[in-house]
């Protein structure tokens, strides 16, 4: 089984990226705060998994024409798409859960719902793992959150104060993408596993999907899978999003970032970036070169280092020498490692989809 393994820092010089709301026992009663990690050594400012996948799915949807997002519907307190991973190429990378309730009232709105009239018909609860992971991006050391102080004066009278947190750090996230799962839909009786219900079977069966008797699975043809799992890193080399972009401004394009398909999910990358004394990010060499000499068989691709001239300039400076240098740490493994920026490392990738010399990853 291959996957797309892959690490990604974001640079925050001054951010609120994702915020809990009101800060209960402020002085005033519209400060709000932004998430992080209470430890002893101090906050360490996180951006959720779920907010980071809303911003690549806007940026899907935004910037990819191709892309086929989802339609989702709501009622009362729940929400759901339309979890139809066969047209859909979201609810297949993204996963999802699907469960209508069964409320009188749920259902007399969603009869009421004249969108609903678009939905799938779904005759059993629903979920799908997703091909994607991706974890929660926390920064790489504890900082001191700042607590911004300002007013409204554009009014009449006294002005209104208001206070918000931001932060300066760097977000480290891990990524994931299951190859295999891609575009491949189960309907197994196990929660995660029941992709598809009878009416999505038969739907299956008229597209002409693969049915996988002994995987009790149907799979989408080859090059289906290939646009979808392309696409997906066609939309990372262009992600935007965040909170406070009109006062902070943030690029979340990650600064640096690694990535190759390897064999099976362990993530060979999650240990290679650190932080120095003073906070700020470190990419230790020998631990690298441990992961490529450890997983040397595991890596099937080249190994994309996606780094932006201007950051960390002299780290960058010793990563190329340890690469060229006759006794540089990373000299056995120079062929292998491709040197570009992020946009360009996520764009190979996608051009790597697509090659059919690669048809074995989806295997």
């Amino acid at each position: 089984m291959a996957f797309v393994t892959g690490l990604l820092l974001i640079d925050a010089p001054a951010s609120a990226l994702n915020n809990l709301g009101q800060i209960e026992g402020e002085r005033y009663d519209n400060a709000s705060g932004v998430k992080y990690i209470k430890t002893r050594e101090g906050a360490y400012p996180y951006v959720s998994a779920q907010a980071f996948r809303y911003w690549l799915r806007n940026t899907l949807a935004a910037y990819v024409p191709a892309w086929k997002a989802a339609p989702v519907f709501r009622e009362e307190k729940i929400a759901y798409t339309d979890a139809n991973p066969i047209f859909y190429w979201d609810d297949d990378l993204f996963g999802y859960m699907r469960a209508p309730s069964k409320k009188e009232s749920a259902r007399a709105k969603r009869e009421a719902d004249a969108a609903q009239a678009e939905a799938t018909p779904t005759t059993d609860t629903l979920t799908r793992v997703a091909p994607f992971r991706v974890s929660t991006l926390v920064s790489i050391a504890p900082v001191t959150l700042t607590m911004d102080y300002g007013t409204m004066t554009r009014i009449e009278g006294d002005p209104v104060p208001h206070e918000h947190q931001f932060y300066r750090a760097t977000l480290k996230g891990l990524f994931s993408l299951d190859l295999r799962a891609c575009g491949t839909f189960s309907y197994r009786q196990k929660t995660g596993f029941r992709n598809l219900d009878e009416t999505r079977v038969d739907l299956a069966k008229k597209q002409g999907l693969t049915h996988l008797e002994a995987e009790k699975s149907y799979r989408l043809p080859d090059q289906q899978r290939v646009e979808r799992v392309s696409a997906l890193f066609e939309g990372l080399a262009q992600l935007e999003g965040g909170a406070k972009l009109t006062l902070h401004y943030t690029d979340v394009m990650p600064a640096l970032t690694l990535l190759a398909v390897t064999r099976g999910g362990n993530h060979i990358f999650g240990h290679v970036v650190g932080a120095t004394e003073r906070g700020l990010p470190r990419l230790k060499l020998d631990a690298l070169a441990e992961a490529l000499k450890v997983f040397e068989l595991e890596i099937l691709s080249p190994v994309y280092v996606g780094w932006v001239k201007g950051y960390l300039d002299e780290q960058r400076a010793a990563f190329e020498q340890a690469l060229s240098d006759a006794q540089g740490v990373l000299k056995p493994y120079q062929g292998r490692i491709r040197i570009l920026h992020p946009r360009e490392a996520y764009q190979e990738m996608a051009r790597a989809m697509r090659d059919p010399a690669n048809a074995d990853w989806l295997a």
